[in-house]
């Protein structure tokens, strides 16, 4: 008999990686594995949100580092993002509200207004949100809410003020990360996020991450022991 799930992340979040090792392995060019790899992401997702009823779940998409990536692989990137953003979100999403998290005006014009259509119509759902991490980083982030911060004038700061002023405000951390391609870091990812997050590594690549790999790493997740510091008696 199949295991049941009765514990559930509130909050998940992915590193996708694998892309290119995946196209790569398989005689293609890298670009292919981002178009595998951002189909895949649309699968996961909405098992995440209408199987599983995940409320909250964030995928780091493209990193502050990444720009340094070759120009044709970073402008075929940018396509991906624009076309999910205007053609596919809001069609195969209902009831999800999009948070883009990052400097998206630093992006090419026409996407970063996608993004800004996008972030508007969805901001009224709120059954589910989805956290999509482009032109990110984590220590960038935290700096974001630092200069928020001092723009407001408040000179005493404590956690509440710092999280009220994430890209993530008002969202519960990170339960679960998993990150695939079996590579076991984090990579400047919403490290505040991630304080006491539980951290998983598949070795399978983004692009091959099926609903057994997300129903393997959430029975996983359920067999975690998760004290915050703390001692059970």
């Amino acid at each position: 008999m199949e295991q049941e799930l009765k514990k559930i992340p509130t909050h998940l979040a992915f590193i996708v990686d694998g892309n290119g090792r995946w196209a790569k392995k398989r005689g293609l060019i890298r670009s292919l594995g981002h178009k595998a790899g951002s189909d895949r992401l649309q699968k996961i997702l909405k098992e995440c949100f209408y199987t599983y009823n995940i409320p909250y779940v964030s995928a780091f998409c493209f990193s502050t580092e990444n720009w340094n990536r070759p120009k044709e692989e970073v402008n075929y990137l940018f396509e991906l993002f624009e076309k999910y953003l205007t053609k596919t979100f809001m069609r195969k999403f209902p009831g999800v509200r999009l948070n883009i998290i990052g400097d998206y005006t630093k992006l090419p014009e026409n996407l970063a207004k996608s993004a800004k259509m996008a972030i508007e119509k969805t901001k009224n759902n709120t059954q589910y949100t989805f956290n999509l991490a482009l032109n990110y980083g984590g220590q960038d982030e935290i700096v974001y809410a630092v200069n928020n911060i001092i723009a407001k004038g408040i000179t005493k700061v404590d956690r509440q003020i710092i999280e009220d002023n994430l890209y993530t405000a008002h969202q519960p951390p990170i339960d679960f990360c998993i990150r695939t391609s079996g590579e076991q870091r984090i990579s400047n990812f919403m490290l505040w996020q991630l304080a006491y997050s539980e951290l998983y590594f598949p070795k399978v690549a983004f692009p091959a991450f099926s609903s057994k790999h997300l129903k393997t790493a959430l029975l996983e997740y359920q067999s975690r022991d998760r004290r915050f510091g703390a001692i059970k008696e």
